[in-house]
Order: C-alpha cells, then structure tokens, then sequence
C-alpha cells in the first residue's frame, strides 16, 4: 500500500464532500509522503465553536460543500491523532488515517450543531468505529471477531496485557468478566494477538528462508503448463513411440526394445551389445552403430510430437 495521501471518497453519499474538498488549496500540489501530509493537516486553523456551528448550519441547511470541507479540514489533526493508536496492529499508519478521514467525512454529514456538542467529540466514535472495521477486515487472513463481545475483546486485550508473559489463569478470569465473554475465548484471543504473520513469498532473494511455504503450499498439478507438459508427455510415450517403432526395419527394432524397453527376469535391464551381438551373430560394435542409426531415426520420427 502507497504512503501517498489522498482524501478518500469510497462511499456513494460522500463523494460530493470529497470532491469539494479536492478543489480546496490547502494542499498545495501532490504530498509525496505520509510525513509531508501530517505537516500540511497540521497547519491548517482550528476553527471556532462559532464558526463550527455557522458552518455545520450552511451545510445542513444549504447543503454548501464549501463549508463542509472546511469542517472536515480543520479536524484531519483528529483523524492523524486517533490513528496513531492503532499502529500496533501491523497495517500502514497512511491507510489507518485514510480510514479515519471516511469517518470524519460521515461524522461531518450527520452532524447536528444543535444538540450543542463540539464536532470533535462526535467525530471521534466516527473516526474509531471506520479504524476498527478496517481493521478487523485486514488485520489477519482468519477471522478475529464476530461478536460484539469479541471485539471488545479484541481491542482491549492488548491494553490489559503487561510486557510479553502470556495471562495468568486468573487474570484470564478477571478479562473475561470484565468483557463479557468466555474464558477460552480470551486464551484464544490472546494466542492469535501473539501469533507472528508468515510471508507466503519469498521476501529477500539469496536468504537461508529463501524456501518459503509458497513453494509447497502451491498445488502445481492443475497449472495449465503443468497440465500441458503431462498430456505431451503421455503422447509421447503412447503414440510417439509406437510411431517412432514403425519407422525401424525388423532388427534395429529388435534392437531397441531389448536394449531400452523390455526388463529382464532378475530387474537387472535390458540386453547388453554382447548378448545382441551373440542373438544376431555380428559384433557388439555393430550391433551399438546399428543402435545409434535407429535412435537417429526415431528422433526423427518424433519431431512430428515436438
């Protein structure tokens, strides 16, 4: 995933807000990094809690774009803020910031001036609740939680849990009361907390890892080449040869099979040249050129399979 920022507008009804906020200068020119991009949020204005209410009061009742990007300008700090405290689950600060800034986006659109709440307090459920199902769709391959419960679980055990030694039995108790869920369900939280992720490719050439699970996780049988290289294989072993066999006058035939294709009794192989040179009455010489000729003409032969 690139570090490169750009205010998300994935959902439908927040479009029109992105796109008003693509118009505003307070990003001059490409941010090339996630470094450049919290600088720049940094400097904008915070804005007044009179000018917050005239300003959610124009979106509300006007639907002005204008003033709802500058609601959502002046609290990108927030989003860069709250996302700092989930960068311990493995996933790139810059798509946790980007997932926030969806939650603001939706914060600003629902947002009421008149129940008398500063927009940063309501944005912040927002911002969190877009970070955590984020989150929890990527943090692992495997499903980490489904229940309410379960996320809970999952969002404070890392804050229970003190240095690296696993939970004592009754701390394990304690979690889960406190959170409502089963004992076993902590321990098996806490066991895929813990569990390291494995790279299925090889992620540095010439290591002594360098024979990563993708090599025999692979199913290799179905490859469409795999697959190929088979049936030609069958082919030439079948047809091919029984072709190849029919271009050979009687001997050069007999030849071949005993030297290449027929086993003796014991499994020791096939003929030797001195026995063939015995059965035909000529030289082991010979009857090696006359080996030679044949296998010439087979591959020959077999060029019509290649």
């Amino acid at each position: 995933m690139s570090n490169e920022m750009t205010l998300p507008t994935t959902s439908e009804s927040l479009v029109p807000v992105g796109r008003a906020l693509a118009t505003q200068s307070i990003f001059p020119g490409a941010l090339g990094n996630l470094d450049s991009y919290i600088q720049a949020v940094n400097r904008i204005s915070l804005l007044s809690q009179a000018d917050e209410t005239r300003l959610a009061n124009e979106y509300r009742e006007k639907n002005n774009l204008d003033s709802a990007s500058k609601l959502v300008l002046s609290h990108l700090r927030l989003v860069v803020s709250v996302a700092r405290n989930y960068m311990g689950y493995g996933l790139p600060h810059a798509d946790l910031i980007q997932e926030g800034n969806i939650g603001l986006m939706k914060a600003v659109k629902r947002f009421d001036p008149r129940q008398n709440v500063r927009l940063v307090s309501y944005a912040i459920h927002w911002i969190k609740a877009e970070i955590h199902e984020y989150i929890l769709r990527n943090w692992r391959i495997v499903k980490v939680a489904t229940t309410k419960a379960q996320r809970k679980l999952f969002f404070n055990l890392r804050s229970h849990k003190q240095g690296t030694q696993p939970f004592t039995p009754d701390e394990i108790t304690g979690l889960a009361k406190e959170l409502n869920v089963k004992r076993e369900e902590v321990t098996e939280m806490e066991a895929r907390l813990a569990g390291g992720d494995i790279a299925l490719e090889i992620q540095f050439e010439n290591s002594e890892e360098s024979f990563a699970p993708i090599a025999y996780l692979a199913d290799s049988r179905t490859e469409p080449t795999t697959v190929l290289a088979s049936r030609h294989g069958d082919l030439l072993q079948t047809e091919g040869l029984s072709d190849a066999l029919k271009s050979l006058d009687t001997r050069s035939r007999r030849i071949i099979e005993a030297r290449w294709l027929h086993v003796k009794d014991d499994g020791s192989g096939g003929a030797t040249l001195h026995e063939l040179a015995h059965e035909f009455g000529v030289s082991a010489e010979r009857i090696r050129q006359i080996e030679a000729s044949a296998m010439k003409k087979m591959r020959s032969a077999l060029q019509h399979y290649a």
